[in-house]
């Protein structure tokens, strides 16, 4: 009976039963990551629809505009989540040669007569109907798995206990290339987060320290040689100026900050509700439906609805966080990590803007600001997560 196979002589369990086994697709997702990202891109709906139901120049007269799109572009997000989940990460790990290159000429073409400026960052490639595409949001996903790919290959493989110094050097030439050219456009606030999201991998990869300091040391003197030279734009330069000292032009380049820290600063602790906010309302808080998105919050919500916001924020880089734990493959670690400190990053940025904490540098508070480029690549990589969840062994 050495053949002899349970599961092949066995009725053939009935649907239900199929769906709540141990094993199951249903029973294996990270319902708490998943219920998270769906509760902020619910509460970020009802967030751009109180931004921009009175702004006719926005909306052409219908107010429901931006909220049916913003629903629009979750469904599409959630939809290409579970495309990520149905071909696995590991599937998208062979596919990285031709993910990497085409995020290198959308990359590209931005710079080209194809790519369009908005709030001074040429960044955009307009596709038409109303809609436009981010390059630079999907380029952060390409990063983390490709960086991963050549950084977990030897390792996973059972060659190294950790990258040689080769693979990091080749890894970090991977990541360069789109920075660089994301860098031109100018898009900073990019910049940023991509540079986050390589300190993160290399981290979570067991390179040596000293790669990480030495990224340490070399951002710091670009980041002063940038400024000495004059190589940001007169408006980046501005923004930083204002961060600095918030007086200096409070009518002028300092008018986003102090109006938004009027707007959390009215809304006390309960808020003064859905749609009854007078910055809102009123129109005073420019970008409200993007990257100040967080400022309706703290007026109609309140500190109650705000701190609900950054509480599910945290439970999805928790949840992220015991993933990267779990996994049984350093390339799914990896990949976690980057992902952990893209969200993290980012959404720290984003409210601390608002706040006055950070410089104001036009990235969007994950799964709650408006736009779709930005809306599919969290999805995305919320599929990678749960990819890497259900493709671990049981036992782990």
């Amino acid at each position: 009976m050495a053949g002899f196979s349970v599961s092949r002589y066995a009725p053939e369990r009935s649907s239900w039963a199929r769906i709540t086994a141990r094993d199951s697709l249903v029973r294996r997702l990270d319902w708490p990551l998943l219920g998270s990202a769906l509760a902020l891109s619910l509460i970020g709906s009802l967030l751009v629809w109180s931004a921009t139901r009175n702004r006719d120049s926005l909306t052409h007269g219908d107010p429901y505009y931006f909220l049916f799109r913003h629903a629009l572009n979750t469904g599409i997000g959630v939809a290409l989540m579970i495309g990520t989940i149905w071909l696995g990460h590991r599937t998208l790990r062979g596919a990285v040669p031709v993910l990497y290159g085409l995020s290198v000429v959308l990359v590209l073409a931005v710079l080209t007569p194809l790519g369009a400026t908005v709030n001074g960052a040429h960044a955009w490639i307009i596709i038409g109907g109303g809609f436009s595409l981010q390059p630079s949001e999907f380029t952060k996903i390409t990063i983390i798995i490709g960086m991963a790919m050549l950084l977990a290959a030897r390792v996973d493989a059972g060659d190294q206990l950790h990258p040689d110094h080769r693979t990091v050097a080749k890894s970090l030439g991977l990541a360069l290339i789109p920075i660089a050219v994301v860098m031109l456009m100018p898009d900073l606030g990019s910049v940023m987060v991509m540079a986050v999201i390589v300190l993160g991998v290399l981290l979570a990869s067991g390179a040596s320290n000293r790669w990480v300091f030495g990224l340490l040391g070399a951002g710091s003197v670009g980041a002063v040689s940038i400024w000495q030279l004059g190589l940001l734009d007169d408006y980046q330069i501005a923004r930083f100026a204002a961060f600095a000292n918030p007086a200096l032009d409070p009518a002028g380049v300092g008018y986003n900050t102090n109006q938004a820290r009027i707007a959390i600063g009215s809304g006390g602790l309960a808020g003064t509700g859905l749609f009854k906010g007078s910055q809102t309302t009123g129109q005073f808080v420019p970008e409200q439906q993007t990257d100040f998105v967080f400022t309706v919050a703290g007026e109609e919500l309140g500190f109650l609805g705000a701190g609900l916001i950054i509480v599910l924020l945290g439970v999805v880089l928790w949840r992220a966080c015991r993933i990267a734990r779990e996994t049984t493959e350093l390339y799914g670690t990896i990949v976690a990590a980057g992902i952990i400190a893209w969200f993290a990053f980012q959404s720290f940025e984003n409210i601390g803007m608002t706040l006055g904490i950070m410089p104001v540098a036009g990235l969007p508070l994950p799964f709650v600001s408006y736009g779709g480029s930005s809306m599919f690549a969290v999805w995305v990589a919320v599929g990678l997560l749960q990819s890497i969840r259900v493709q671990r062994p049981i036992s782990a």
